[in-house]
């Protein structure tokens, strides 16, 4: 009879590892093998895929099984085994005056063990060791474990929701996975080696355009080459000739503004049919395609994919000319700057006592990737190292001066007219103020 009652605790324990490596199968099983499977009419891939998109109730149901289980296993050895076992121990000297005890105690320490070993960790460490696979396996049979469990869920269901409202708990709607998850399994792939740190670089910029705007990408006004409108074609020419690109804006100085896009080649197609270069720019010109600065950077590529001239005129709210803006410009936010000919000096150069000299017309997202501790808040009106520097001094620096910002000291090293062209970024230590050992009378903010 012992055999038979040991045989049964033995089978509630592996009733018990049955659920519990069902559960951790289908919650560790990935969709997209699953809907691969299912596509191979994989048995039991369909019913998985089931369970995996809708596990609330298949859950409940195991976890009221692996209670049940559990407790029923406990009182049953309990109940059969300490029994025979107190009777053995009682002719002990030492346990013989608390036989019953003691018994009912190693009972239950014997089963535990079990229930541990064969009911839980060996299970679960097989389950996601082939979570797919199992959870073909057994999804034929937790379905109609689901079924059968569901009134006695809903029940559990409306009693815990009935007794969260009472503290004023609601059910958390929102998204399971956000931005913040996904940036944090980019950086677990990384560390793991599923992710080069290029490649980590890359992913985190494409989560990132899609929060920025055209402004954060544009090429700014004074920066833009343009042609004039009322400029014979030679002189058009040796303009493209000096500054080598392949489509420009056309304004019009009179009305200063933007009246057309012109590309390289039909101007050179022309003069190759004319061979005077007696033709007008007007008359190669193209509608340009104006978007305002505010505009997301994923709504411009859809804007460049139906236009079809691959150069934006960035208005502000004004309509002003604010500058241009390319799919290259696009790339380059996304997998940084793509440089043609001549590789132009770095925007960040760090020296050797530990500072960056940076260009003032580096974007900031750039630079908070190249610097280490930098951190930019994520709404802010400035896009660029010289438009911060801006932004904390209030008006033009002057050569020399420096602010201090988020443990950084920034002096401004060089000015091209109005625009801040070169500053020195220079991490503080802890406790240093900005200048130790300048002139005291220097801007500090």
């Amino acid at each position: 009879m012992l055999f038979v009652n040991a045989a049964i605790v033995f089978a509630l324990i592996l009733l018990n590892g049955f659920f519990a490596m069902s559960e951790l199968a289908v919650v560790s099983a990935k969709k997209s093998r699953l809907e691969q499977m299912a596509k191979q009419r994989r048995h039991g891939a369909r019913a998985a895929l089931k369970l995996a998109e809708n596990p609330t109730t298949f859950l409940s149901s195991v976890q009221i099984g692996i209670t049940l289980v559990g407790i029923f296993a406990g009182a049953f050895g309990g109940s059969v085994f300490a029994g025979p076992l107190a009777d053995v121990m009682r002719d002990w000297p030492v346990l013989g005056p608390i036989a019953d005890d003691a018994a009912f105690v190693l009972v239950v320490i014997v089963i535990t063990y079990f229930s541990l070993v064969v009911g839980e960790l060996a299970p679960k460490r097989f389950a996601l060791s082939r979570p797919e696979g199992v959870a073909c396996f057994v999804a034929p049979t937790m379905r109609l474990v689901a079924m059968v469990g569901r009134p006695v869920v809903y029940v559990l269901e409306v009693s815990t929701r009935a007794l969260t409202a009472v503290f004023g708990l609601k059910e958390d709607e929102s998204d399971t996975v956000t931005e913040d998850d996904v940036r944090a399994m980019i950086a677990e792939g990384t560390e793991r080696g599923v992710f080069k740190v290029k490649e980590r670089e890359m992913l985190e910029a494409v989560i990132s355009v899609a929060d920025r705007n055209v402004r954060s990408i544009m090429v700014p006004r004074p920066d833009v080459d343009w042609l004039d409108v009322a400029d014979t074609a030679p002189v058009s020419i040796e303009e493209m000739v000096k500054t080598g690109h392949s489509r420009y804006p056309v304004i019009d100085t009179d009305e200063d503004a933007v009246v057309g896009i012109i590309q390289t080649k039909d101007i050179l197609e022309r003069q190759h049919k004319n061979g005077n270069g007696k033709f007008a720019l007007s008359d190669l010109m193209r509608e340009p395609l104006y978007v305002n600065e505010g505009m997301p950077i994923l709504k411009l590529l859809e804007r460049f994919r139906a236009h079809g001239v691959h150069m934006a005129i960035i208005l502000d709210e004004y309509g002003s000319f604010e500058g241009i803006a390319t799919p290259q410009d696009i790339l380059a936010a996304i997998a940084g700057s793509l440089p043609e000919g001549e590789v132009d000096a770095p925007e960040a150069f760090r020296r050797q006592d530990g500072s960056w000299l940076v260009d003032g017309a580096m974007a900031v997202d750039r630079l908070e990737r190249t610097i280490d501790d930098m951190e930019f808040p994520a709404e802010r009106e400035y896009q660029t190292a010289a438009g911060l520097v801006l932004e904390l001094f209030g008006h033009i620096p002057s050569v020399g001066e420096r602010v201090q910002w988020d443990g950084f000291e920034i002096e401004v090293v060089d000015l091209d007219g109005r625009r801040i062209d070169k500053l020195l970024f220079r991490k503080l230590v802890e406790g240093e103020v900005a200048g130790d050992g300048e002139d005291p009378d220097e801007t500090r903010l």
